[in-house]
């Protein structure tokens, strides 16, 4: 950024190149939105709840209460069943500098500008499939990920409360301090996800149950 903060990241976890989108803060700085080349993307409001997620089946489009403005599904997916929706083009800006521009699941772009100069960062990926009996479920995030996502922030409260209480033993109403805004910023965007997310019932009360226990 103009401003000197890092604001995007390009890096490789094993055979997956991920690209990330940070705000402008020196520190803390909240992420914007994330993009996969396994096809998981998702762009967040400046809130911090869900505003596009996108997997290799299609994606959605939430306003900022969490309610489903559009949905739509790839060319090249193969849905077992349900309507088959096409995507309408999607352009919106992460903030002043940040802006993405989907067309297709090969032309997801991100562009960046600042002092008259341009960068443009190519997210988009194409998913092969060579069998449709081994395709995934449609599923905007894994269960396994949903329900480490859910033991993660409940075991970093837990560590947090710890914390207050060896810093403060003699104080009786530490057990009522609220957790740190990030762990709350998690919270709500894990249970973003169990709402936005193709899972069962029983696996989204389950992970309601682990971060609110």
């Amino acid at each position: 950024y103009p401003s000197g903060n890092l604001a995007i990241i390009v890096v490789r976890e094993k055979k997956r190149l991920i690209c990330i989108v940070q705000e402008d803060k020196p520190n803390n700085a909240e992420i914007l939105a994330v993009f996969k080349s396994n096809g998981r993307s998702t762009c967040y409001y400046p809130n911090g709840t869900v505003w596009i997620n996108m997997s290799t089946q299609g994606g959605q489009y939430l306003d900022q209460e969490g309610s489903r403005v559009r949905r739509w599904t790839w060319r090249n997916s193969v849905m077992s069943s349900g309507p088959q929706v096409p995507l309408s083009p999607i352009f919106i800006s992460l903030n002043q500098h940040v802006g993405v521009r989907i067309l297709g699941q090969d032309k997801i772009t991100v562009s960046f500008l600042a002092m008259g100069q341009q960068a443009k960062f190519n997210v988009g990926t194409k998913v092969q499939v060579s069998n449709v009996g081994q395709l995934p479920p449609p599923a905007w995030l894994d269960e396994d990920e949903l329900l480490l996502l859910a033991f993660r922030v409940r075991i970093l409260r837990l560590c947090d409360r710890l914390r207050g209480c060896l810093n403060f033993p003699s104080n009786k109403q530490w057990d009522k301090i609220k957790p740190p805004a990030y762990l709350i910023t998690q919270t709500l965007k894990i249970l973003q996800l169990c709402t936005t997310s193709d899972i069962s019932d029983e696996l989204r009360s389950s992970v309601r149950a682990i971060i609110n226990a």
